[in-house]
C-alpha cells in the first residue's frame, strides 16, 4: 500500500512539472491588414498598406490621413459617410459597414514616431 501511494505521488507531482522545453517564442507584431474591399476601393490612387507608395502622387497615403493631428476613428467615419466632402475623383459610394471597416483600420496606421514627408 505504502509503495502504491508513492508511485500515485510521484505520479502527480511529475504531471505537475514544467516542461523543460522553453515556450515559443511571441510572434513579432504585425501590420493589421486592410480589409479586402479597400484596396480595389481606395488602392487606386492611396497607398492603403506599407510601405505607402502612392499611386497617385497628390492623393495622400493612408498612413498620413491616419496621424493628422485631431483624426479620430468618428470623425474619420463621419467624413468618409458624408460624400459630398468627397473630391469629385473619390465620388463613389461605400456602405456604412465598410466606412466604419475603413476608419477603424486607418487609425490603427497612427504611430508615435510618426513625421510627415516634406
Amino acid at each position: 500500500m505504502k509503495r502504491l501511494v508513492l508511485l500515485a505521488a510521484a505520479a502527480f507531482l511529475a504531471a505537475c512539472q514544467t516542461p523543460s522545453a522553453s515556450a515559443p517564442e511571441p510572434e513579432p507584431a504585425t501590420e493589421p491588414d486592410p480589409p479586402a474591399f479597400v484596396e480595389a476601393a481606395c488602392g487606386g490612387c492611396h497607398a492603403v498598406e506599407p510601405p505607402f507608395l502612392s499611386p497617385n502622387p497628390q492623393a495622400a497615403t493612408f498612413e498620413a490621413i491616419a496621424n493628422r493631428e485631431g483624426l479620430s476613428q468618428a470623425s474619420l467615419g463621419d467624413w468618409l459617410a458624408d460624400a459630398h466632402n468627397y473630391p469629385e475623383v473619390m465620388d463613389f459610394d461605400l456602405t456604412r459597414p465598410q466606412v466604419d471597416q475603413i476608419a477603424a483600420y486607418m487609425v490603427t496606421l497612427r504611430r508615435d514616431d510618426y513625421r510627415p514627408e516634406m
